[in-house]
């Protein structure tokens, strides 16, 4: 029997190794991040679809967390476009399903570190759509591996939604930079907008 140790390495080791199989050769992809609690007729989800579904018909791949809500749409959106890959990449939890029934390429991972990192790291920018902890977790990650460098040259990071993310956004200016917590470039990493033809047009000029 192998030790509890062990196990858990083989499974870090399988989430690293089975999402670089899944996603090293596929190009042009952009993450969608968003909330699982979303229901399909709510604005955002719809503002998710249809982003997902232009960009898909430009032969860019789509990749989120493959749960419900902001992420179903956004792999319905690829998925009814049928022009590139609706990926999904979700986690093991006690609570819900894991998986939506729009992706044509999927993993399921156990760990959220592992998961996390597998979201973005072939990505070329990331769209954020209102969410909870999870969307907050990943934004803040994404956001620290830009900030680092650790990111890819270039790497966008938008937010959908201003209505929604304006306090956070007070938050980062009027506290992190009022305190020298970040700097003024670090604040322009991220782009708040509700235009989602903005988002796709720089989205297509990005990744040309």
């Amino acid at each position: 029997m192998l030790s509890p140790d062990t196990v858990y390495k083989k499974k870090i080791n399988d989430d690293f190794t089975n999402g670089k199989e899944l996603l090293k050769d596929l190009k042009n992809n952009v993450t969608i991040f968003g909330s699982a609690r979303t229901n399909e007729d709510d604005k955002y989800a719809k503002l998710a679809y249809d982003l997902a579904f232009n960009l898909s018909k430009n032969r860019i791949n789509i990749i989120t967390g493959g749960g419900d809500g902001i992420m179903q749409a956004a792999n319905k959106g690829a998925y009814d476009a049928n022009c590139a890959q609706s990926i999904g990449l979700s986690i093991y939890l006690p609570f819900e399903k894991s998986l939506n029934k729009y992706t044509n390429k999927n993993l399921t991972f156990n760990y959220f570190f592992s998961r996390k990192y597998m979201l973005v790291k072939y990505s070329k920018a990331c769209v954020v759509f209102p969410g909870g902890f999870g969307t907050l977790d990943e934004m803040f990650e994404v956001l620290t591996l830009t900030q680092t460098g650790k990111m890819p040259k270039g790497f966008k990071i938008y937010l959908v939604g201003y209505d929604y993310w304006e306090y956070l956004l007070k938050f980062i200016e009027k506290s992190l930079y009022a305190n020298n917590m970040i700097s003024k470039e670090d604040i322009h990493i991220i782009k708040a907008t509700d235009d989602i033809k903005l988002i796709e047009e720089e989205i297509k000029t990005l990744l040309k």
